[in-house]
């Protein structure tokens, strides 16, 4: 069982997904916070049966948290997930950090 490919940056995500689509192979997108459980699990068996590729996003979005939550309490754990996403047969794993995700100069 081989572990999905992980990109860390938007510019790696769209080449990807450019060399599926001219393939002609469809993709799908299973939008993660990380902390993967069965219903996680269960959304990536899913896009397999109805998709050739399945990308997993992992991504503490900090937009998410009201100030009175605590997003540094938030669960991170890449290696677990990673693990995770090998045995559901994930191809890519996206893993894009806040800069990435909101540049500077980003409104």
């Amino acid at each position: 069982m081989s572990r999905p490919d992980v990109v860390d940056s938007v510019a790696e995500l769209r080449a990807r997904i450019r060399d599926w689509r001219r393939d002609g192979q469809r993709i799908a997108l299973v939008p993660t916070m990380g902390a993967l459980h069965d219903g996680h699990l269960s959304l990536i068996k899913i896009a397999l049966e109805r998709a050739d590729r399945c990308v997993v996003s992992i991504f503490v979005n900090p937009t998410q948290f009201a100030p009175s939550e605590d997003l540094d309490k938030y669960p991170r754990q890449l290696a677990r997930d990673l693990d995770m996403l090998t045995m559901a047969k994930a191809d890519l794993a996206f893993t894009p950090d806040v800069n990435e995700m909101y540049p500077p100069g980003f409104a």
